[in-house]
């Protein structure tokens, strides 16, 4: 059975920089997508970026746009997400979660669009 765990979720002071990690593991597709999501208290859940396993092609949403890089390592069949440059509105639980392949060019992030989620895993900005 595919399961998703998140990991590295901190306290960090404004300006810092936090990796995620999204293990995936049991039985997959060979061509998949994985995406970042965030939901703030109050706020509904958005969408920060997304990798296809095929071509590792990326698409970002506006609000990370240059301050966070998501990669794969296929050896350790996990997803990172890079952020950089925190501050407060960035403060959330983050999730990563698996869709097939998307036709377009790019990976969407809609959240309708993936079928499995991890748990989350807290990121909070603050001095």
């Amino acid at each position: 059975q595919l399961q998703l765990v998140e990991s590295g979720g901190a306290l960090v002071q404004p300006g810092g920089s936090l990796r995620l990690s999204c293990k995936i593991s049991g039985e997959y597709l060979e061509y998949f997508t994985i995406g970042w999501f965030r939901q703030a208290p109050g706020k509904e859940r958005e969408g920060l970026s997304c990798i296809s396993s095929s071509d590792s092609s990326t698409n970002y949403g506006g609000s990370v746009k240059g301050r966070f890089t998501i990669s794969r390592d296929n050896a350790k069949n996990t997803v990172y997400l890079q952020m950089n440059s925190l501050n407060a509105e960035d403060t959330g639980v983050y999730y990563c979660a698996y869709a097939g392949i998307f036709v377009s060019d790019l990976c969407l992030l809609s959240a309708d669009d993936y079928d499995l989620w991890g748990q989350g895993t807290q990121v909070t900005v603050s001095s």
